[in-house]
């Protein structure tokens, strides 16, 4: 497991940040995205749902080499 730059930055998603702002919130989603990519990672893990949704449609609508899972996933195939 490796970390990306800037784990600590929202994805965007906010409840209606991502509607009311949504060129932002598209934009913090592609940071993040091309943070993890950087790594060379596979997956995108994280805790929380609304930003792994968020960033699942990124990744989905550009096509990208990246998946995302929660913690809880990850832990129960005993990663």
């Amino acid at each position: 497991m490796i970390e990306m730059n800037d784990v600590e930055t929202c994805c965007g998603f906010g409840g209606t940040f991502a509607v009311k702002f949504e060129p932002i919130s598209i934009g913090m989603a592609d940071q993040k995205v091309n943070n993890a990519l950087a790594t060379g990672a596979e997956y995108i893990i994280s805790t929380d749902l609304s930003c792994l949704m968020h960033i699942d449609g990124y990744i989905s609508h550009k096509g990208l080499p990246l998946q995302t899972l929660h913690i809880a996933d990850v832990l129960a195939q005993g990663w």
